[in-house]
């Protein structure tokens, strides 16, 4: 008896296990608005395909090798996303589209089996694809081989000041942004943008372009693009999870603009999910997490430098700038599944795009080491050690100082909600606000979940969004 009990509830955890992966690993659209975009057309899907790969197969002229080369790859991407949109997992998105997500995802499938096929050619093969790819790499030069960094640190005026703030500056501010909208934690931020500076400076010596002087790097790097961008980010973090969630069909608005303000708002999350990475009794195996969330955030923006010093393309190039923003559309759902599996007990493993995500990271070290041996030759060990040790020190400190904040914060609202209870804080505003929402819930139990907005998921209303009275 005792033995199909157990049976039975080893079953149940099992479900419970498999659906809860599946709900960050393939997350379901539970509020269609058009039911068009969201029906299967599979059949409708293969027939203009192949008919499309009919046309182009017997109508295009055909006697260019290069350019036979270069539409086929092409035409490979193309189905290959297609099939990503038939066969691949949502992620934990599903805005604008989940389609949308399944591409991003075939898109890093595809760039992973890029890197696994570059690490087996030789340099020899390598600089023959990239000219291939691009005949005016065979002219292209380094940043570092034509400009000198770090000089009359000294000289400080205001043109010098100025011709700092270019696109470069502006994409560095723009990036924090991001960051922050991803991790929506001012102290991890603070962390990576801090041991990012750090990293800088003990990689100085394979790097020439890391080196700057000290006003650019704290000043204007830390406080002004950094701080900016951060500051920015959690702003824009903080709006959306004080609102409302509360959609409706687009069938079921019937003025123009209410249709408009609903389409463009389908470019904004469904949702908002309160994110606490650090709880005060967190386990050593969530801070070893958190610090290799920190080892893998700078691993990742260390490639971008080295793969651009090591293949000799500059920062302009289509190379360049379509890595980091695939990189950067990838983050946004391999962040989301860390933490869900860093954070939540019933997460047993990580989701598909964070697996790949870290494949490619490694992958990309990976093809720097092999093809940038000569630069990797000079490296000094003792900076790399140190660097290391840098790391996990400030990393754990910051933890500290962040937990211990968590514990005083949730030791004065445990004395305000002595003061008053829970129906007056109802009454007084007409609903709960999501911060003590969260943690009052915190309060209630030691272990981490994830929690969801007092509101639920509501439906919008006339494209107009507001709090529940």
């Amino acid at each position: 008896m005792a033995a199909a009990v157990t049976a039975r509830s080893t079953r149940k955890d099992d479900t419970n296990y498999k659906l809860h992966f599946r709900m960050i690993n393939e997350q379901q659209v539970d509020d269609i608005c058009i039911d068009f975009f969201y029906k299967p057309h599979t059949i409708t899907l293969l027939t203009v395909t192949v008919l499309s790969l009919m046309y182009f197969a017997f109508t295009r002229d055909d006697e260019h090798l290069d350019n036979n080369l270069q539409v086929g790859l092409f035409v490979v991407v193309s189905f290959f996303l297609v099939i990503s949109v038939l066969a691949f997992p949502n992620g934990p998105f599903t805005r604008p589209h989940p389609a949308i997500w399944r591409m991003v995802f075939g898109l890093s499938v595809l760039y992973f089996l890029f890197l696994v096929f570059l690490i087996f050619l030789n340099w020899n093969q390598v600089k023959t694809l990239m000219y291939w790819l691009d005949p005016n790499l065979r002219y292209a030069t380094r940043e570092a081989d034509i400009m000198e960094y770090a000089v009359n640190c000294t000289v400080i005026t205001w043109e010098r000041v100025l011709s700092h703030f270019d696109i470069f500056a502006f994409g560095h501010f723009a990036g924090w942004a991001m960051k922050a909208l991803l991790i929506r934690s001012y102290g991890l931020c603070w962390t990576i943008s801090i041991t990012w500076e750090l990293t800088e400076l003990f990689f100085m010596h394979l790097l020439p372009n890391f080196a700057e002087c000290w006003w650019d790097q704290v000043i204007l790097d830390i406080l002004l693009c950094n701080g900016g961008g951060i500051w920015l980010g959690m702003t824009v973090c903080h709006f959306l999870e004080m609102r409302t969630y509360r959609w409706a069909s687009i069938k079921e608005i019937h003025t123009t603009t209410g249709k408009i303000k609903r389409a463009v708002l389908q470019f904004t999350p469904a949702s908002w999910t309160y994110v606490r990475w650090f709880d005060p009794k967190s386990s050593f195996q969530r801070l070893a997490g958190i610090y290799l969330f920190m080892i893998l955030w700078q691993l990742t923006e260390l490639n971008t430098f080295f793969l651009k010093h090591i293949f000799v393309f500059q920062a302009s190039h289509p190379l360049s700038w379509c890595r980091i923003l695939l990189v950067g559309v990838i983050t946004a759902p391999t962040v989301r599944q860390y933490y869900a599996y860093l954070t939540d007990t019933q997460c047993k493993r990580v989701g598909t795009q964070c697996w790949v995500f870290g494949a490619i990271a490694f992958l990309e070290a990976l093809a720097c080491v092999k093809f940038g041996h000569d630069l990797f030759s000079k490296t000094q060990i003792r900076y790399v050690l140190l660097w290391l040790l840098c790391l996990a020190l400030i990393t754990l400190l910051c933890l500290y100082g962040m937990v211990w904040y968590e514990q005083s914060k949730m030791k004065s609202i445990s004395m305000q909600s002595e003061d008053c209870d829970d129906s007056s804080v109802v009454d007084s505003c007409g609903f709960i606000p999501d911060g003590v929402a969260g943690q009052r819930e915190s309060l209630r139990s030691v272990q981490p979940t994830r929690r969801k907005r007092a509101s639920g998921r509501n439906r919008f209303v006339n494209g107009h969004g507001g709090k529940r009275q």
